[in-house]
């Protein structure tokens, strides 16, 4: 009888949890009315989605109307870097300010600016991928129209000290925005108190289906829409809302931030588990970012002697599915624009692969997984099988 498949490519995507799949359903065919509409099933979507916004707020210590529904991470964070940008720029605020280990999302944003005729400033990261301070706050001034920095990293989980960086935004009279994809359910955080005025959020990476996400703009905060032709969310984001997937955003939002603490606990110890019999079993294994914080479900490693592409799918067919990375790479296994930044040399950046855990993570297929990576590696590096 062939066995279960190990899934540790969590970071790159969730399966839908059964909570939220069942408060979705009504919306769908039942209760499918427009919440523009006037009439009863328009307002009863009108009030679902009214209700969502406040649940998925509350969640982030925000007020509901901080609360704009997007269609994922990259929308979001291509909304805040250059709907930033284009409401500042004409003031004087003509750059903007991120790292080198950003999301594709941030850093094509970034680029987006310089083609509208802005500026694009980049501070560089320690060999663990830890943003520099000092760079970042000589960085910041009267010039400066948004930062953004990625608060945990996509590939290698690093967790950027956001605080502190957004204080030394705010500072010079920027606006700071953070991708808090992998962060939220894993970071414990309260926006009332938390210096920044633009967050973003995916559903998918929580148990919501693909397709829904939310930027969070602070009160008083502007920024010029990326789409027009319609009222809708005040007129920030035009077009008919996703009723179902804002409701089922609710629901997974809600259950992450309840079960985080066990839920992270529970990460930690997968994760320690997996590094350290990884690295029992090939004791030269490098572990990325392995001397920084980092979030609980992510780890990132590579194998001396071997390439990614090729110990993926070897993996696959052995039942173990995990990533060379970023899932936002067109299904490539490539250089990691991350590592390169990290100072990762090109021969140790072709052998890494991300493994990241959650809700169907168990220490059963965190021992399989590593049994089967441990002996496909030796393989490849002409050792005898364990």
């Amino acid at each position: 009888m062939s066995l279960s498949p190990v899934y540790l490519d969590h970071a790159s995507t969730t399966p839908v949890r059964e909570e939220v799949l069942e408060a979705m359903l009504p919306w769908f065919a039942q209760r499918f009315g427009n919440p523009s509409s006037t009439h009863r099933l328009g307002r009863e979507a009108r009030v679902a989605l009214d209700e969502a916004r406040e649940r998925v707020a509350a969640t982030l210590g925000a007020h509901p109307d901080e609360c704009c529904f997007t269609s994922c991470g990259t929308e979001s964070d291509n909304f805040a870097v250059i709907g930033a940008w284009r409401a500042a720029h004409a003031s004087g605020r003509t750059a903007v300010l991120s790292t080198p280990i950003e999301h594709k999302a941030v850093l094509a944003a970034c680029h987006q600016v310089v083609r509208e005729g802005g500026d694009e400033r980049f501070v560089p990261v320690s060999p663990d991928g830890v943003v520099d301070h000092d760079r970042f706050v000589a960085a910041c001034d009267d010039t400066l129209a948004v930062a953004s920095v990625l608060w945990v990293n996509n590939e290698v989980g690093v967790v950027q000290d956001i605080p502190a960086l957004a204080a030394h935004a705010k500072a010079a009279g920027a606006l700071m925005h953070t991708d808090a994809v992998q962060a939220f359910g894993k970071i414990a955080f309260d926006l009332r108190t938390l210096p920044v005025d633009l967050l973003t959020i995916s559903g998918h990476k929580l148990g919501a289906p693909k397709g829904i996400g939310a930027l969070f703009i602070r009160r008083g905060v502007t920024l010029e829409p990326l789409m027009h032709g319609g009222s809708q969310d005040r007129g920030r984001r035009p077009g008919t809302e996703n009723v179902p997937y804002a409701v089922g955003l609710a629901v997974a939002c809600e259950l992450a931030v309840a079960e985080r603490e066990a839920e992270v606990a529970h990460l930690q110890a997968l994760r320690e588990r997996l590094e350290s019999r990884l690295l029992e079993g090939v004791p030269d294994a490098i572990i990325h970012a392995r001397g920084a914080a980092r979030a609980p479900h992510v780890t990132n490693v590579s194998i001396p002697g071997t390439d990614a592409e090729t110990l993926l799918m070897a993996l696959d067919l052995r039942g173990v599915q995990a990533s060379g990375g970023s899932a936002c790479q067109s299904g490539s296994v490539g250089a990691s624009h991350v590592l390169a930044a990290m100072g990762v040399p090109p021969e140790l950046a072709a052998g890494a692969m991300r493994l990241s855990l959650g809700k169907l993570s168990t220490e059963a297929g965190v021992d399989r997984a590593v049994d089967v990576l441990v002996t496909l590696a030796r393989k490849a590096r002409g050792l005898a099988a364990v």
